[in-house]
């Protein structure tokens, strides 16, 4: 089966493609695009090729999108796995594929009530794609159904996480006791890679992230967040002529502060944070109303200077807003503000994000935006949260620092483009 794949495998991918055939818990960890999950998805196709019959399949991961994005279409691309893809057969949005001749079922899990999902099966081979973001209820659920003698497997990828994650503590490190057996990828495992990807990941992933998703370490999330923002580097006092104004996120608060940030795309193919609009009502002793807020957003947009214009007035393809605001939202379609829609709030994919827009350059903050150049640089992890196993920033001076990541993390498909990319990315 292994000669029928036309990539190059390097030692460590065949290694443990082999030594994964005999363990109960097979574990691939490491940096992104080392080739962990090519090498446990030939891993996975040599099991279920010799595993009995009695017993259910199953492919584990966050979503059914996810497992169809990240394991599913790349079983199916010849130039990947040549022959061995015309043995895959599954139909989008099916909960069902069916490969070398077996039923697979696949199941997302979300959540802990996922385990409900699989509660009372028999499962003879499951695969978990990104293991650290299942729910522990749903893995321990799954191994308690892995229960057909010795032919059972569990085979599970995953970039690293917190070192007091459960999957690290629980398993990694009692992997004798448990029956884990763990390989570590880095980039240099993958001789499929070419160099100028590698350049890429490499420069799209900063602090945390470029420890736990390039050197692939279990490290703790400590100090800033933002650790690559550097005061000469990303902020500006002349802004060029804006190509478009782009989106503006906004943070809402009653109590807490207000604040809606806007991104504009410069000639220079660039993106900056032109304006802000800030309102603190602990400091300001005074609380506004829905109405008010919207009031004042329409009348901030409508004086934004347009640099090199003369001109006062922008309005944003689109304002994205705290998604647990709905009575403003309500009030801004009310006022007719068009493009509004609620923010994606996914916090650590958001900090990423923004992370990539700061590191890359791509991303500059004029003079003027005074509250998000106050939180940029004291935006922390929060280190007694880490030590439980959680990834959280401090839910301190944060709101135009939320602003600015609802802005750029819920259109980030748009402005990656702008990143410098390889000609030829090759999928590993």
């Amino acid at each position: 089966m292994l000669r029928d794949v036309p990539l190059p495998l390097s030692p460590a991918q065949i290694r443990s493609i082999v030594e994964s055939q005999d363990a109960p818990i097979a574990l691939w960890s490491g940096a992104v695009s080392s080739g962990k999950t090519i090498a446990s998805l030939l891993a996975f196709l040599l099991r279920l090729a010799v595993s009995p019959d009695q017993g259910l399949v199953v492919i584990v991961g966050r979503s059914l999108n996810t497992i169809e994005r990240n394991l599913l279409d790349p079983l199916q691309s010849v130039h990947l796995f040549g022959p061995l893809a015309r043995h895959v057969h599954h139909t989008a949005g099916s909960t069902t594929a069916t490969i070398l001749g077996r039923t697979v079922h696949l199941v997302g899990a979300s959540d802990a009530r996922a385990e409900g999902r699989i509660r009372g099966s028999t499962i003879v081979l499951a695969y978990v794609d990104e293991a650290t973001l299942i729910p522990q209820a749903f893995w321990m659920m799954l191994l308690s159904r892995l229960r057909v003698g010795n032919a059972s497997r569990l085979m599970a990828t995953t970039n690293p996480d917190g070192p007091f994650h459960w999957l690290r503590r629980d398993f990694i490190q009692r992997g004798g006791e448990v029956g884990l057996h763990h390989w570590h990828f880095t980039l240099d495992d993958n001789p499929s890679l070419d160099p100028n990807v590698v350049q890429r990941l490499k420069a799209q992933y900063t602090g945390l992230w470029y420890r736990r998703f390039i050197l692939g370490d279990w490290c703790l999330a400590s100090g800033a967040v933002y650790d690559m923002f550097d005061d000469t580097r990303h902020v500006v006092d002349i802004l060029p002529v804006m190509r478009r104004w782009a989106y503006a996120g906004i943070d809402y608060g009653t109590t807490n502060a207000f604040s809606a940030v806007l991104i504009g795309y410069g000639d220079d193919d660039h993106l900056y944070a032109v304006s802000e609009y800030r309102y603190d009502s602990a400091r300001e002793l005074r609380q506004l109303t829905d109405a008010e807020y919207s009031r004042n957003v329409r009348q901030w947009l409508a004086n934004v200077p347009r640099p090199h214009e003369g001109q006062r007035g922008v309005q944003p393809d689109w304002v994205f807003v705290d998604p647990s605001a709905a009575s403003f939202m309500n009030q801004l379609w009310t006022d007719r503000v068009p493009g509004i829609a609620p923010a994606n709030n996914s916090v650590l994919d958001g900090i990423r994000s923004v992370g990539v827009a700061l590191s890359s350059g791509l991303l500059r903050v004029h003079r003027s935006c005074e509250g998000l150049l106050g939180e940029l640089p004291g935006y922390a992890w929060d280190e007694r949260a880490a030590e439980r196993g959680e990834d959280k920033p401090l839910k301190t001076a944060d709101h135009s620092v939320d602003a600015l990541r609802y802005a750029l993390h819920s259109t980030a498909h748009e402005w990656r483009h702008l990143m410098p990319r390889p000609e030829l990315e090759v999928a590993a």
